[in-house]
Parts: structure tokens; C-alpha cells; sequence
């Protein structure tokens, strides 16, 4: 299927490594010019070699990588002064880490905040009028699917996360809506990811028992039995940045090989 995106410009964020990494490159695949953005510099550039390399790459694709916190002003000046107008955004930044509620001060709040509220809600405001006015645009938060299931110890993501949920329900019925402009949120499951490992690491230290036993027991409460691959992760996102997904909008799409247990 060709999903009607080629030369179109996204921004992709946390595009180093795991879901970001995912979601840049069935982008590529399909012929859209992408720029990544992540904080490391030595891993983001090895992951733009690998976009550029890819055999599966449609085309002349550009990929440029900007080394950045994208949850900084200073990072996101950074970014659009690379490039100013995109006609994809996919939002993304490292969840707040594991924890007891009790231990978290007013800091750790604002922190996580920061990264999984306030910062794709400025990256929307930078560049939705802009897709509006050319009449196309598409823009993914990577959430979790814990805003749907929260998890115990994942009590900032979850805050934080909802909070961006609700604020994403108001904007995409927006008048925006009528320009062509479509936002969704992509809730992923259990991915093999970094990130993953370390909240498995944090169950873990909590249950006392190997980390190995947590993952083992974790992959046995999902349906499909198993862990999902970011490059899967990065096709459905694709689908959802393309042309044919136009009435797809203000919605949660949950992809967690089947372990939400609501109808809803």
C-alpha cells in the first residue's frame, strides 16, 4: 500500500534508539524526509547511518539528526532552527522512572511534566497552524498504554501522560480538525525496548526476585505471548501519519498484543 506521504517532512523524537528509532524508520521506508532528534550524539548519528544505509529506504530520502533534549527550550530552538515546518510530528521523550509515589518530591513532578505533558504540547503549538495552512498534517504522541492500565510504580507517566491525553482530546476536534490536520495518541504495550528492561529492573527490585523471572512472568500476561518489535511499533505509527488515515483522529490507539482485558 502506498500511504501517500512520500516527500513529506517529519520530525521524530527520541529517534536514537527503540520506538522513535521504530517509527523514523518505516517513515524513510515510505519516502518521507525525517529529522531526529535524541540528547545522545554518538548513538543518534550512528541511527541516521543506519536510516541513510537502510535497503528498504524510499528514494533519495533526507535524514538530518539535530543532538538535543527536545523537552529544553533550548533544544527545541535547536530543532526548528534546523528546520522550521514539518507535515509530521511524532512526539517522544524517555518516561520518568519507577518509583514509590511517597518518594517523589514537587521536582520530580515538574520533571516528568516537562517531558511527557508540556513538552509535546509546545511541539503541537510550533507546528500545527503551519500543517492547517498547507492542509495536511500529522502529529503522534507516543504515550503508554498505562494511561489506559495505569501500572503502581509508573505513577509519574501515568500522571503526566493523562494529563497530555485530555489535553490532546480538546485540540484535535479543534478547528484544525477541518484543515486536514489529524492527532492521536499511539499507546505502546510491552515493547522490547530499553526502556522495558528498566522498569522490569525496578519490578524487580521490588519483588525481590531475578530480572530475568519478571521479564519471563510479564511476557506470560500478554496474549500474544510475547514482547512487542519496534519496527511493528514504527508500521502502525506510519499508517497513522499517512494520507489514508485522514479520519483517524483524537483517538488512542493501544498496541499491546491484546493485554488491555476491556471491551473499550
Amino acid at each position: 500500500m502506498d500511504l501517500g506521504i512520500a516527500g513529506k517532512w517529519a520530525l521524530v523524537c527520541g529517534a536514537s534508539k527503540g520506538l522513535g528509532f521504530g517509527c523514523a524508520q518505516a517513515l524513510v521506508r515510505e519516502g518521507v524526509n525525517v529529522l531526529i532528534v535524541a540528547r545522545g550524539a554518538e548513538v543518534l548519528q550512528a541511527s541516521r547511518a543506519a536510516l541513510l544505509a537502510d535497503p528498504a529506504r524510499l528514494g533519495e530520502t533526507e535524514v538530518l539528526a539535530v543532538a538535543a533534549d527536545i523537552t529544553t527550550v533550548e533544544g527545541r530552538a535547536a530543532v526548528f532552527a534546523q528546520r522550521k515546518d514539518f507535515d509530521i510530528v511524532v512526539t517522544n521523550a524517555g518516561g520518568p522512572p519507577p518509583g514509590d509515589f511517597r518518594d517523589w518530591d514537587r521536582a520530580a513532578w515538574i520533571k516528568a511534566l516537562d517531558a511527557n505533558m508540556l513538552t509535546p504540547i509546545e511541539l503541537i503549538k510550533a507546528t500545527v497552524d503551519g500543517m492547517a495552512a498547507r492542509g495536511f498534517g500529522r502529529i503522534i504522541n507516543i504515550t503508554s498504554g498505562a494511561v489506559k492500565a495505569p501500572i503502581d510504580i509508573l505513577g509519574l507517566s501515568n500522571g503526566a501522560r493523562s494529563g497530555l491525553t485530555g489535553f490532546v482530546a480538546g485540540v484535535a476536534r479543534s478547528k484544525v480538525a477541518a484543515q486536514g490536520v489529524t492527532i492521536n495518541n499511539l499507546l505502546p504495550g510491552a515493547f522490547d525496548t530499553d526502556r522495558l528492561k528498566v522498569t522490569m529492573q525496578g519490578a524487580a527490585q521490588k519483588s525481590g526476585q531475578p530480572v530475568e523471572a519478571v521479564l519471563e512472568a510479564r511476557k506470560k500476561t500478554i496474549p500474544a505471548q510475547r514482547f512487542g518489535q519496534p519496527a511493528e511499533f514504527g508500521a502502525i505509527c506510519a499508517f497513522l501519519c499517512s494520507g489514508h488515515a485522514g479520519y483517524i483522529n483524537g483517538q488512542n490507539v493501544l498496541a499491546d498484543g491484546g493485554t488491555f482485558p476491556g471491551t473499550f
